[in-house]
Formats: C-alpha cells, structure tokens, sequence
C-alpha cells in the first residue's frame, strides 16, 4: 500500500529503507540498459548496491536484515534497492544472475562490482567504504 505524501510524491507505508524495484523503476533509477546496451551509464545520484535475491532462498534472509541495518547506518550516504528474481526474470537475466544473493556494488562513477553470496557486515561495510564512498 502506498501512502500519498503531496505534490505527487509516494511513499511505500513499511519503515524500511531498503528499496524493492520493478524492472521500469530499475531502468529509470539505477541503469537503462536498453537505451545503453554496450555502456554502463548509472542514472542515480548516490552509491547503491542492489540486491538480487528470492524470498525462497535461506542465504538471502540471512543477508536481508543486514541491508536494512546498513540502509540505515549510510543514509543519505548510499541508496539499497532489491530485485525479487522470481518478479523480475528479465532483468535477472540481463545480468546473468544464476546465483543468489547476488550484490550489485554500484559508485557514482565508474563501472559496477558484484559479489555472489551472503557477505558478512564487516565485508559489506569494507565494500561501502572502500568502494562506494572512498574512504580507504
């Protein structure tokens, strides 16, 4: 259910941080790979990581409840959206997703790393740091 916020801004009602995308919103958020086929072209304005994953799959639960802490800890800082692979197989295909968890580590500039897996914090706070923010 989405609760109307006023001059046409939505707002999903659940408390979490963390962002679940359809393929369209995927596209106009985080990477038109239609209109961009050979070039990634990142189309947000902050660091995210994206998490591929299956509400079926044990690793992915595990990993869930760590990208909401994480959601929190860098707001403002890092945006986390997730693809349900099972709900978007066109996109999950695009990317070759055979694995889940699969994480999408994208900096504002620059191309994207992915880690397959449910990473532990500490590694996923390394890769936000070190990666995404540049903080080494």
């Amino acid at each position: 259910m989405n609760i109307f916020l006023g001059q046409g801004v939505l707002a999903q009602d659940k408390e979490s941080p963390v962002r679940h995308l359809t393929k369209k919103e995927f596209m106009e958020k985080v990477y038109n790979y239609e209109k961009n086929p050979d070039k990634w072209v990142y189309e947000g304005e902050k660091p995210a990581i994206v998490d591929f994953y299956a509400t079926w799959c044990g690793p992915c639960k595990a990993i869930a409840p760590i990208l909401e802490e994480l959601a929190k800890e860098y707001a403002g800082k890092i945006v986390i959206y997730k693809i349900d692979t099972d709900k978007e197989r066109e996109l999950s295909a695009a990317f070759g997703i055979s694995s889940i968890p699969t994480l999408l580590f994208i900096p504002t500039n620059g191309d994207p790393q992915i880690a397959q897996g449910a990473l532990p914090k500490e590694s996923l706070k390394r890769a936000i740091d070190d990666f995404l923010l540049g903080k080494k």
